[in-house]
């Protein structure tokens, strides 16, 4: 059973950053697509970011330019870098890792934008 550690979010203003780390333990089997998913009130959740094993990365169009993902295999650690937040960017984030039998996901971690 892998385990996944979330930490970083809060409140922030509008313009400002935040950093997300997601830590996981506990894995038998080598971990994939690791990366973030938000989910608003009202809304479904979306994902915000992925990175594979070997660095290929994907984002969602809201955030390219304004979210940077990053990851350290050895320590199974994904992070995720917000700047120039926006209101709309208020969410729950949820980190999750992807090994070959399963995929497990965070406690969800809260990002409020607001001034």
């Amino acid at each position: 059973q892998v385990q996944l550690v979330e930490s970083g979010g809060g409140l922030v203003h509008p313009g400002g950053s935040l950093r997300l780390s997601c830590a996981a333990s506990g894995n038998r089997f080598r971990i994939n697509d690791m990366g973030w998913y938000r989910q608003a009130p009202g809304s479904q959740r979306e994902l915000v970011a992925s990175i594979t094993s070997n660095g290929i990365i994907n984002y969602a169009d809201s955030v390219k330019a304004r979210f940077t993902i990053s990851r350290d295999n050895a320590k199974n650690t994904v992070y995720l870098q917000m700047n120039s937040l926006k209101p709309e960017d208020t969410a729950v984030y949820y980190c999750y890792a992807r090994t070959v039998i399963n995929t497990y996901w965070g406690q969800g971690t809260q990002v409020t934008v607001s001034s």
